[in-house]
């Protein structure tokens, strides 16, 4: 686990339009947030004054709070305004990961029914200086019992803050002393691990599962670009745990992860147990594509 960044202690948070230091940065206990875990996020990184596929990642976000009929959801321009005064704000020009929340709003009275929200959403801007989750030359897994909704239950297309299945795999990835926990689909097949996408190589061949019960991350499409400008096969389909477990390598993806080599899976080394040529490459190549495609900020880097 990354040690906590003594930065971080005296940033300013975002909340509908005030900046505020960090141990004031508070939400009404009428928040959908806090009555039902009824909001939608996104994580971003920004990289030398680049912020990676923004206007992506605000497209997911727009489109994960309509599918749940928020009122009122912000413009991208007004929420890139948000983004960009609290970067500033902080300094943060680099090296530094960026909560985006959109809550349903402040309820009237507690309850459920989204009619008891009157007053708009809530957009919460949380910016701070963190280097990725997992250490980019390897992380040990282990499969989790709970499987991973399927849009027969909640799609996890939606990119929605309630995060209690996926919860459910890291506490079982902690019991067991490991970096993160692999979900199944209901059919049995890999579908994700709790917090990033998964690919696996095989004969120089790069092969990921489908999106049925996972969500289609935006540096997941990122790899899939990549690979078909590069030259290298891709394909999307089901794949089971036994062929995971044979792969010459396999790796995961994420804007808070990037791209993380899995050198064990169940007690079972991958490979030869350690970093990849193909992640390697795939590694090198992002990094170039994030930046390279990124939005730049309308501010100067900071002396």
């Amino acid at each position: 686990m990354n040690s906590i960044d003594k930065r971080n202690e005296a940033i300013l948070v975002h909340i509908n339009g005030e900046l505020v230091p960090r141990n004031e940065a508070k939400i009404s206990v009428f928040d959908s947030a806090v009555q039902g875990g009824d909001a939608v996020w996104e994580g971003l990184r920004i990289y030398k004054g680049r912020i990676a596929a923004l206007a992506e990642h605000l497209q997911r976000l727009q489109d994960s709070a309509k599918a749940l009929m928020f009122e009122n959801i912000p413009s991208s321009t007004n929420i890139k305004a948000a983004l960009f005064s609290t970067l500033e704000a902080n300094g943060m020009w680099d090296q530094a990961h960026i909560r985006l929340t959109l809550t349903r709003g402040e309820k009237i009275t507690s309850g459920m029914n989204p009619r008891l929200n009157q007053s708009g959403c809530t957009l919460i801007v949380l910016a701070e200086w963190k280097p990725p989750v997992y250490s980019n030359t390897g992380i040990r897994v282990i499969t989790s019992s709970i499987r991973r909704n399927s849009p027969q239950f909640l799609d996890s297309k939606i990119h929605h803050n309630n995060l209690l299945n996926n919860i459910l795999a890291v506490i079982e990835a902690n019991a067991s002393d490991v970096d993160s926990a692999i979900m199944l689909d209901s059919n049995g097949f890999v579908s994700e691990t709790n917090d990033t996408n998964i690919f696996i190589v095989s004969n120089n061949e790069v092969h990921t599962p489908t999106a049925d019960s996972c969500l289609p991350g935006i540096t997941r499409k990122m790899i899939i670009d990549i690979a078909n400008k590069e030259g290298i096969k891709i394909q999307e389909r089901n794949i089971s745990n036994s062929e995971l477990y044979t792969a010459d390598e396999v790796f995961t993806s994420g804007t808070m992860g990037e791209i993380t080599p899995i050198l064990e899976a169940d007690g079972r080394k991958i490979g030869d147990g350690t970093q990849g040529s193909m992640t390697k490459k795939i590694q090198s190549l992002h990094s170039d594509y994030a930046f390279k495609n990124g939005e730049p900020v309308p501010f100067s880097k900071p002396e």
